[in-house]
């Protein structure tokens, strides 16, 4: 086997790159001409991804630092690691739901701001605690939009409190609607969510159709007094619409992981520095998954989990392998199985998936593929990648 080149961008947990075979991986972060960049937060928009990547691994969930759409024109996959980090931000989302609902962060502030020689400590606590009185959670309302991996192991959480769950993603996928306690009431919209809830937590991606979701229009429709929560993405809030609704008493608070100049200011906003996945444990998850992924790609062509591919899974029946990306458009796979027929290649076995405007296509032939073969599939119009992966090179 070929010893595969991997740049790392940012401290990925040991455990995971472990997983990489010492004998058959280089890593390192200062690799020229990596096979793959394995990354967590380091921003690789406007930064040159060297011609040699074949692969992305994204240490976490979301991939908004990584220009996928580039790569996707590359093709290129870019892995992610969805559910790696869901029970650790679980947790924090279960803190910060008890946070809002008993006022803590303010309490805190308060008995920190008293004096402590003052010769009335003691009644200066008792009278300030009136101001802090929270409410409990069962038979409250918790609205969560978004119902994926975090999103359920919240809805369970929330049920197993007392509370009641109304919850709203028209993108569920069949799994997370499986893995859904049944008691979850389904909502037909975002404004249903906000309407009934005396609780919103947010576990949507940031996409354009996503960005600024929670904007003035919306807030408005919101159960006036409600407590918003935001643990997934910061540009998913319209920031200036949640201060004003703030200000004006529609809005109790919103707590979020997500810092910045115009919250800080504000006594209802409780933003925490980007603590979601921070927990050595959602770090190991995140490394061993993506680590696991990116070398199935290299060594198989295997895919799963890359957020530009389909999931595409073939067991090796043959030595000789070829992976090609191409764009989902009409008689691409006639055009490469005769280009292998022209060269005498005959396929043992093969699948082809697409999703939306990529496709990807495994074949496992019986004989040696030469280099000039795989030139003339590149050279096919629509082939974005191909590469021969033996089992031996």
């Amino acid at each position: 086997m070929n010893r595969f080149q991997i740049l790392v961008l940012n401290q990925i947990s040991a455990h995971g790159l472990a997983r990489l075979p010492k004998a058959y991986y280089v890593i390192g972060k200062d690799i020229a001409q990596p096979d793959a960049i394995l990354v967590r937060s380091h921003d690789m928009h406007g930064s040159a991804v060297a011609p040699s990547v074949k692969a992305i691994g994204r240490a976490g969930a979301g991939t908004n630092n990584i220009p996928v759409g580039e790569m996707s024109k590359r093709g290129v996959p870019v892995f992610n690691a969805p559910g790696a980090n869901a029970n650790a931000v679980r947790e924090l989302v279960l803190a910060a739901l008890l946070m809002g609902a008993r006022n803590l962060v303010p309490a805190l502030r308060f008995v920190g701001a008293l004096p402590a020689d003052a010769p009335d400590f003691e009644a200066r606590v008792e009278d300030g605690k009136k101001q802090f009185a929270g409410v409990e959670l069962p038979h409250r309302t918790l609205g969560i939009i978004g119902l994926g991996a975090i999103g359920g192991l919240v809805a369970e959480t929330a049920l197993k409190l007392g509370m009641k769950v109304l919850g709203f993603d028209p993108e569920i996928t069949v799994d997370a609607a499986w893995r859904l306690p049944s008691n979850v009431r389904k909502a037909e919209s975002v404004e249903e969510v906000l309407r009934q809830s005396d609780f919103v937590t947010l576990h949507v991606p940031l996409l354009p159709v996503t960005r600024h979701m929670i904007d003035a229009r919306r807030l408005a429709a919101l159960r006036r007094g409600a407590t918003l929560l935001n643990f997934a993405r910061d540009a998913i809030v319209e920031e200036t619409a949640v201060v004003a609704a703030l200000r004006s008493g529609q809005l109790k608070a919103y707590l979020c992981d997500f810092p910045s100049p115009q919250l800080l200011a504000e006594p209802g906003v409780v933003a925490l520095p980007h603590l979601g996945a921070s927990t050595a444990e959602a770090e190991e998850n995140c490394a061993i998954m993506v680590v696991d992924q990116v070398r199935d790609y290299l060594e198989n062509g295997n895919v799963r989990n890359a957020v530009n591919f389909p999931n595409v899974e073939m067991a090796r029946e043959s030595v000789f392998r070829v992976a090609i990306a191409n764009a989902n458009v009409p008689n691409m796979l006639g055009q490469i199985s005769t280009t292998m027929a022209r060269a005498g290649l005959n396929i043992h076995n093969m699948v082809n998936k697409s999703r939306s405007e990529m496709a990807y296509t495994l074949v496992d032939v019986d004989s040696a593929v030469e280099q000039k073969v795989i030139d003339e599939i590149a050279a096919i119009n629509g082939v974005l990648s191909v590469r021969s992966i033996p089992v031996e090179a």
